[in-house]
């Protein structure tokens, strides 16, 4: 048995163009993620799916029942892998995120998925401080441009700000190439 668990985090319908928040580069980053995936269920692994959906019916994005919540096909889990429903960025917070990570001996978690900026920083942070050891693909996951205080913020640099933030001092993070070989 592997002790290690690859963790996507809201590859969901509503980061795609179809979606109401669409994310920069998201169907690169999906694709990337299903790589991950399949090589992780290859090796054994677990696979363990992280879906948000707002605890508001009437919510303007990740509104229960609507097609934005659902995982994209992209990265389908099978009947056999479990997916938690989180409210919050990270999520570890109120979930049994955790408790299934420890009921299966996960030592290392690897984390793919969506926003850079949200759930994967703080998911990513999160599992550090819980003593996972922590491999986040940089390249599987994506994020928006931003604005603060007037400044606008590309992508791209949000991307980059948040990934030296994590490797800097909760993981490392790493390709998907570099990962696969």
């Amino acid at each position: 048995m592997s002790n290690r668990a690859v963790v996507v985090v809201d590859i969901q319908n509503e980061y795609f163009p179809s979606g109401k928040m669409p994310l920069v580069g998201m169907a690169d980053a999906a694709a990337n993620a299903a790589k991950v995936i399949e090589a992780a269920r290859s090796k054994g692994d677990e696979v363990i799916y992280i879906r948000h959906e707002s605890p508001r019916p009437d919510a303007p994005l990740f509104a229960p029942g609507s097609t934005g919540v659902e995982i994209n096909s992209t990265v389908r889990p099978l009947e056999s892998e479990p997916v938690i429903l989180k409210h919050y960025p990270n999520a570890f917070r109120d979930t049994g995120l955790r408790q299934l990570l420890d009921a299966k001996g996960i030592k290392d978690v690897v984390i793919v998925g969506a926003m850079s900026h949200m759930c994967i920083d703080a998911t990513s942070r999160a599992a550090a401080d819980f003593g996972y050891s922590t491999l986040i693909i940089h390249d599987a996951c994506a994020t928006t441009n931003l604005e603060f205080n007037g400044v606008a913020i590309p992508a791209a640099q949000v991307h980059a700000a948040f990934m030296a933030g994590l490797a800097f001092a909760y993981g490392k993070v790493t390709t998907t190439n570099e990962y696969l070989s």
